[in-house]
């Protein structure tokens, strides 16, 4: 009579990833002294991610600025915010479930609507869903054999706080700052006990006016955030996004230093996951000598963080651009720098463009245009073997020459922070039933011709034998087999 022992447990695991995208727009009243649109900047922040039936919507807010210059030629700003919405739908989705958003904009865009100016941004979410799931493993049966290994069982735990970053730092006559902008990159992300503990650093550039002067400002600042977790224990790695919520610079000048005084302030909000894991013994094959066996398996798998690791590049290359520049053209300022990428596992190497906005005078006029250098830099060491590796990059200490004319080379700096995971996967018995008996074998004496590559436990499923009745009667066989063995298998009186 087979009598198992089934154990059985909740856990958390990533149900689906998806992407999606969607526009958002501002509307800015036409000024009639606009005379040319110089840059313009967005900042994009998720506000909630809700999961029901079939559906993961969310909902952002985008903060637009823009910089033109006035009829006398002057640099000045406008800046408006709007909140949008939008989902992905999916059968698998469910109201218990669990989703975490994260927002970029790809691409913004200006076009006159009447009176008005209407800039339009293409908005892509990464939405992860999260779900709780039920597994049942064999641990031991009565009346059969079981092949008992230790496997990883993992359960995936999310986590997500807020926390704010503060500078001063000088800068030497300024007299305003048109845009800010900041990008956070995680640097490390590791687990402690009942805290995640997310590290990186915040890439500040400054669109501001020196005196007459554009100019671009740029600053690192490091930032370190600690998010309450109960279920974090010390020692795990974990990937982690910042994403800056809310920015604020403030600029106070000091005649008397003849220097500008700038305090910076935002609000980051940090999510991520990892992976917790647990050893257990659980029976991955199973048989009986005497009667037949219907086993029921349960796989699954688990994407856990193994390790961030950080390089830093300079690229250099011609970049396209939107102008015709000639040498009447003096540069100014190549400000608001990011960069776009996706690791290549193929080439190991980072593939995308840095993309910046050239400040310049022609003809007396001040003006504006995207430029954009490609570039691929590979990462040594990055990863081995059956590791994915998702990438994080900023840009700074863009510069630009007139190479020839209608020739922009840009040089940028990139710091690249590198997650690498690996999977996790394992299959092991749900449930296991009795069937019919098996018919018992006549002979006394048998002579068994093994595989190459067989073990202890294929060459006792294939007998029909126990384990240890194999090798009590073939004391002198060594594991795996090499294919040229004989096998002898006695039987008692069966009578």
């Amino acid at each position: 009579m087979l009598k198992p022992q089934i154990n059985s447990d909740s856990f958390t695991g990533l149900l689906k990833t998806v992407r999606t995208q969607s526009v958002a727009e501002c509307r800015f009243p036409q000024s009639s002294d606009i005379n040319e649109i110089i840059a313009v900047y967005p900042q994009v922040s998720c506000v909630s991610c809700e999961i029901s039936s079939g559906r993961a919507a969310y909902s952002g807010k985008i903060v637009l600025t823009l910089v033109y210059t006035d009829e006398e030629g002057k640099l000045c700003r406008m800046q408006k915010g709007a909140e949008f919405s939008h989902y992905a739908d999916d059968e698998c989705f469910a109201p218990a479930q669990t989703g975490v958003c994260g927002l970029t904009c790809e691409k913004t865009g200006v076009k006159r609507d009447g009176s008005s100016f209407v800039v339009t941004a293409i908005v892509t979410a990464d939405i992860s869903v999260y779900a709780r799931a039920e597994r049942a493993y064999l641990t031991a049966a009565e009346g059969a054999h079981l092949n008992i290994k230790s496997v990883p069982l993992c359960s995936a735990v999310t986590f997500g706080g807020e926390s704010e970053v503060e500078d001063d730092f000088d800068a030497d006559s300024v007299v305003d700052i048109l845009i800010p902008a900041a990008k956070a990159v995680v640097l490390d992300a590791r687990c402690g006990t009942g805290e995640v503990e997310v590290s990186g650093e915040i890439y500040l550039s400054l669109f501001a006016m020196r005196q007459q002067t554009p100019v671009c400002l740029e600053r690192v600042v490091p930032f370190k955030s600690v998010i309450p977790c109960e279920q974090s224990s010390a020692g795990i790695a974990a990937k982690a996004t910042a994403e800056i919520t809310d920015l604020n610079v403030t600029a106070t000048v000091n005649e008397e230093r003849g220097k500008c005084e700038i305090n910076f302030v935002c609000n980051l909000s940090v999510c991520g996951s990892f992976t917790a894991v647990r050893e257990e013994n659980v029976a991955l094959d199973a048989f009986s000598c005497d009667n037949e066996v219907a086993l029921t398996f349960a796989s699954e798998s688990a994407e856990s963080c193994v390790d961030i690791k950080v390089y830093t590049e300079r690229v250099t290359g011609i970049a396209a651009c939107k102008a015709k520049l000639g040498y009447d053209c003096k540069f100014f300022a190549a400000a608001l720098p990011e960069a776009e990428c996706a690791y290549n596992g193929d080439t190991g190497a980072v593939e995308g463009a840095v993309n910046a906005t050239l400040v310049y005078e022609q003809g007396g006029e001040i003006k504006g245009t995207q430029i954009s250098l490609p570039f691929a830099c590979v990462l040594g060491g990055v990863a081995g073997e059956g590791e994915r590796v998702m990438v994080t990059v900023a840009a700074s200490g863009v510069s630009v020459r007139l190479r020839a004319e209608g020739e922009a080379e840009v040089e940028a700096n990139l710091k690249i922070s590198a997650t690498v995971t690996r999977e996790q996967s394992c299959t092991y018995i749900s449930d296991i039933s009795e069937g019919g008996e098996k018919q018992k074998e006549s002979c006394a004496l048998s002579v068994f011709i093994p595989e190459a590559g067989d073990g202890l436990w294929e060459i006792s499923k294939k007998l029909n034998r126990d384990p240890e009745g194999v090798l009590a009667c073939n004391p002198e066989l060594t594991f795996p087999l090499s294919g040229k063995e004989r096998i002898l298998v006695f039987r008692g009186n069966q009578t």
